[in-house]
Order: structure tokens, then C-alpha cells, then sequence
């Protein structure tokens, strides 16, 4: 088993980026589903937000929650390629 020490600056980090990724995802979201002609700016707020979701993970040593990350960055890139 291996422990890890959690710093001050890597914690407040990887908050700023839980926080700021998840919204970007719920406006994501909404945007896609309000079916309102926003989808580029959809797919970019995915793409952000999986980005900082990747990185989260990368700190947090998560590599599966890193592979869906790249999963989301992959379908953010479609929904760009598709929409534009």
C-alpha cells in the first residue's frame, strides 16, 4: 500500500480543478441538451473540462479516471469536427 502526503498547493489545485472542470461539464451539458444551436461552444466547454479533469487526475495519480478523460477529449473533438 503506499501513502501519499497531500500539500497544501497540490490540494488547492486539484480543487480548482474539480470545481472549475465540473461546471464546464454541467454547462456543457445543458447547452447540448437545451438543442439551442450552441453546440460548438458545448463541445469546447468539454474539451476544457476534460483537460482539467486529466490533469486532476494526473496529480491525483488516477489513471483510470484519466483514460475517461480521454474518452470525453476524444468525443469533444468529434462533436467540434461534426459541428463546425
Amino acid at each position: 500500500m503506499t501513502y501519499r502526503i497531500e500539500t497544501p498547493n497540490r490540494r488547492g489545485l486539484t480543487t480548482v480543478f474539480e470545481i472549475t472542470g465540473s461546471v464546464l461539464a454541467m454547462a456543457y451539458a445543458l447547452l447540448i441538451a437545451s438543442n439551442i444551436g450552441a453546440e460548438l461552444l458545448g463541445f469546447t466547454l468539454l474539451l476544457l473540462s476534460s483537460g482539467l479533469f486529466a490533469a486532476w487526475a494526473v496529480i491525483d495519480r488516477r489513471w483510470t479516471f484519466l483514460l475517461l478523460q480521454g474518452f470525453y477529449a476524444t468525443s469533444a473533438v468529434i462533436g467540434l469536427v461534426r459541428w463546425a
